[in-house]
């Protein structure tokens, strides 16, 4: 064979050696081609699956992150680390399920064990600028878990989950060192809203950081905790004339508040023409809230776990491994590498976001992990260059609670001393037809998935918990600090002769105090150790009170049988009170049952007769003349 010459040759190979070259680089996944892309991780604390408009909300307005939806790419199951604010936001920096991490109770200062790595300690080794802005719940102050110990160069806002119910503190944290709100006295009162101040914060961070890859994580306090919201702010214009319960208008004004300072987001980064190269993630951190029942809205005024056109509902909420508790809304979006109006029914939780952010940015994840990336479902797999790995199994605990994912099965067992249920949710979203009788192979694979998960939870530790305790107190500000629950023995109300708890539901409340298991629901929970506790904040409610439950059926009355509250204080225990039954929740006879119940923690009855679906208590006042009412368990006695 004849050889070409050393020159021709010599062009021949690097010509060849190019177009390998080109053929090679264009075949690249096309995410490795992207350098050191910024993260921005928007995490909004307690927001439903189905509050957001484009999920067909008919109340609140979210035009921003329906606009993001539309344009990016939103998940139908994306399910959270924990049903809670602490272990939720643990299981998110750590990338470990909660049966692994080393904070799984809330509350809320629990720590990080020093060594642990986050998101932001991984993407600090690749150069990255870190920034957090809103509430942490990973470590106190005065612990090994306070976030500029893992990875972040500046944190800014609430270490400890009691500090963020307030918006309106005295100071809010920066790296540990407080950060004081001019004009603030604590709850409700004050000059300066926190979340404005944080947000700006985390704005300027983007600002500060443009020429170099950032992380800038905004897990935002709204809209959890006290509902407040300024006058002055433009969300509040859009709902402060509906007929609607004020808390209500404020809870909404919040999300539709949430909404704009996402499109701010948006408008920054175009600004700063950053977006071609920014993944924007927003999410909610837990299942939403039955927030502010009535007769008519049964699941809460604005439905967080309810389909808005189908009526079909999520099973539990917020603090159950029910769907109610982990689906969360979830979008994503990055113009150009991320289809645009994609709907992904793909199944992962919170694990998976740490190993999907390392593949992103080229970061090495920690070995202990138990998420998978997620990027063969966020950029395709010709871009991944792979197809899109699943889970065997996904897995939560909350103190005695379980749940396993596996495929479309899903158990449950709601504490240690209940029975595995089974659920498929392919035909069954709702949880309410339990297969554990039918299909014990199923559970047994299952169990075994449980036990193989769980090892037992080692915390992270304070060396000064006297300043996480000032945190703490900080919420009230020059306000009274409740007292704390009692520890130790749990008083039960007996339950011989009521109608089982199962079989009640409150209709309505006169007026509640939202949050910190002081909703009416907690009158009928089986758990003394939480309360309702009328309106206190935003204007104190008066006597008198009122509470309607449905009996579930006609029933024969006898009485009720009622607990005060069970810590140390007495606020709100019922005094005069009148009682009486009707067939109807609206029109109750105006020949009551007069009884007066006495100062003591101890059980008291009431007894009297009557007819009727629906009890109505209604409260003229209380042990110590205050204008509260509160109530530990409420019980009727009947049949």
């Amino acid at each position: 064979m004849r050889q070409l010459p050393h020159s021709i040759a010599t062009r021949v190979l690097s010509t060849s050696l190019l177009l390998l070259a080109f053929i090679v680089l264009h075949q690249r996944p096309a995410i490795a081609q992207a350098e050191k892309p910024n993260i921005v991780y928007i995490m909004a604390d307690e927001l439903g699956y189905y509050e957001l408009s484009h999920m067909g909300n008919p109340h609140i307005k979210t035009p921003n992150i329906d606009r993001m939806a539309a344009t990016g790419m939103r998940f139908t199951q994306g399910l959270a680390g924990s049903s809670v604010c602490a272990p939720t936001r643990c299981v998110l920096m750590t990338g470990k399920h909660s049966g692994h991490t080393s904070v799984r109770a809330n509350g809320g200062g629990t720590p990080l064990r020093s060594e642990e790595a986050t998101i932001a300690s991984m993407l600090k080794e690749q150069g990255y600028a870190t920034g957090g802005f809103g509430k942490w719940g990973c470590g106190g102050r005065g612990s090994t878990g306070v976030p500029e110990k893992h990875g972040f160069d500046e944190f800014v806002g609430y270490y400890d989950q009691v500090h963020a119910h307030s918006y309106y503190p005295k100071y809010i944290v920066r790296n540990s060192e407080e950060l004081p709100l001019k004009g603030n006295k604590g709850m409700s009162t004050g000059e300066t809203y926190s979340h404005y101040v944080i947000v700006e914060h985390g704005m300027n961070f983007i600002r500060r950081n443009k020429d170099k890859p950032f992380f800038c994580y905004l897990p935002i306090t709204p809209p959890h905790g006290l509902f407040d919201i300024p006058d002055n702010d433009p969300a509040w214009a859009m709902y402060k004339d509906k007929d609607w319960p004020d808390q209500a208008k404020r809870y909404a004004a919040m999300v539709t508040m949430v909404d704009r300072q996402v499109g701010d987001v948006f408008k920054l980064l175009e600004e700063l023409r950053l977006d071609k190269n920014t993944l924007v993630v927003f999410c909610g951190d837990n299942g939403g809230n039955d927030y502010f029942v009535t007769k008519e809205h049964k699941r809460g005024f604005f439905g967080a776990n309810k389909h808005p056109q189908t009526g079909i509902e999520f099973r539990g909420r917020k603090g159950t491994l029910y769907e109610g508790g982990l689906r969360i809304p979830m979008i994503a979006k990055w113009p150009g590498r991320i289809a645009e109006g994609k709907v992904s029914d793909h199944l992962w939780y919170f694990p998976d976001v740490l190993p999907t952010i390392a593949e992103i940015t080229g970061a090495k994840p920690p070995a202990d992990i138990d998420g998978i990336s997620i990027v063969p479902e966020l950029f395709g797999t010709t871009a991944a260059g792979r197809e899109q790995q699943k889970h065997e199994y996904l897995y939560w605990e909350l103190g005695s609670k379980t749940a396993v994912r596996w495929n479309d099965w899903k158990a449950v067992r709601p504490s240690a001393k209940a029975d595995w249920e089974l659920y498929d949710l392919s035909k069954d979203i709702s949880e309410a037809n339990d297969l554990a009788a039918a299909e014990p192979k199923v559970l047994a694979t299952i169990k075994g998935f449980a036990a193989a998960a769980h090892v037992d939870a080692v915390e992270g530790t304070f060396h000064d918990r006297a300043i996480h305790e000032r945190d703490r107190r900080a919420k009230f500000g020059d306000f009274p600090q409740p007292q704390r629950r009692r520890r130790g023995k749990n008083t039960k109300l007996p339950q011989r002769g009521l109608i089982p708890t199962k079989d009640l539901k409150i209709v309505r409340v006169s007026s509640q105090a939202d949050g910190n298991d002081r909703s009416g629901a907690s009158m009928i929970d089986g758990d003394s150790r939480t309360h309702w506790h009328t309106q206190f904040n935003r204007g104190i409610k008066k006597h008198p009170h009122e509470v309607v439950i449905d009996l579930g059926q006609v029933r024969t009355v006898k009485g009720v049988r009622y607990m005060s509250r069970q810590d140390s204080g007495w606020n709100g225990a019922l005094a005069k009170c009148e009682l009486a039954v009707s067939d109807s929740a609206d029109t109750f006879p105006t020949k009551t049952n007069p009884v007066t119940f006495r100062k003591t923690r101890e059980p008291q009855e009431a007894r009297f007769n009557g007819t009727g679906r629906y009890l109505h208590l209604r409260i003229l006042s209380e042990v110590n003349n205050g204008p509260w009412a509160s109530i530990a368990e409420l019980g009727v006695i009947g049949q």
